[in-house]
């Protein structure tokens, strides 16, 4: 696994062992990017489950402001730490141990583009798009950028959110929700 393009370009990230993280593989991770490249300069990032931090890493590389990890195991927040330092990118980023629930209510920053890459047996996913739907952290025109494997259903409409296509790629389905547009925001 390594970076694709950017400042860290061709970095490689170290990778846990044993089947802790599931890490996108290049081929995805190279498609993702191109759909969000022009959303990604000077954009703040969260990467809920972060485990190798590879898709933050990605953003950071490629023009990202900050990002901020966060995972509630405390080996992944190791290997994040260690591949931001292999990359170079660690004062632009924060990493948090915690559970992905317990960040989201209680976070009070916002930002432009959320990853959520969960692991696909649990209901993360479904839980993690119901509460960012419920409280006000994506910006207006922010973008929630989520993996699942084929035949995990997501909900067509989520409210404030333009659904975009899905994506596939193998047995590897991306799908972006766009917030809507406020005049104020």
């Amino acid at each position: 696994m390594r970076v694709i393009s950017g400042s860290a370009r061709g970095v490689s990230l170290k990778t846990p062992d044993g089947a802790l993280t599931r890490p996108t593989t290049d081929r995805v991770k190279e498609a993702l990017f191109s759909v969000i490249q022009f959303d990604l300069p000077a954009a703040r990032i969260l990467d809920l489950f972060g485990g190798t931090g590879q898709l933050g890493i990605e953003a950071l590389s490629r023009g990202a402001k900050h990002a901020i990890f966060v995972d509630h195991q405390e080996k992944a927040c190791a290997l994040i730490k260690e591949n931001l330092r292999r990359t170079h990118l660690q004062d632009q980023a924060s990493v948090i141990r915690s559970d992905y629930l317990a960040y989201l209510k209680r976070c009070r920053e916002r930002f432009d583009i959320i990853f959520l890459d969960p692991p696909y047996a649990e209901v993360f996913l479904e839980n993690s798009l119901n509460c960012i739907a419920q409280i006000d952290i994506l910006r207006s025109g922010g973008i929630i950028v989520t993996e699942r494997p084929l035949g995990k259903e997501l909900p067509f409409e989520l409210p404030g959110f333009t659904r975009s296509k899905d994506y596939k790629y193998g047995k590897i389905l991306i799908t972006l929700y766009r917030k809507e547009k406020n005049e104020g925001n």
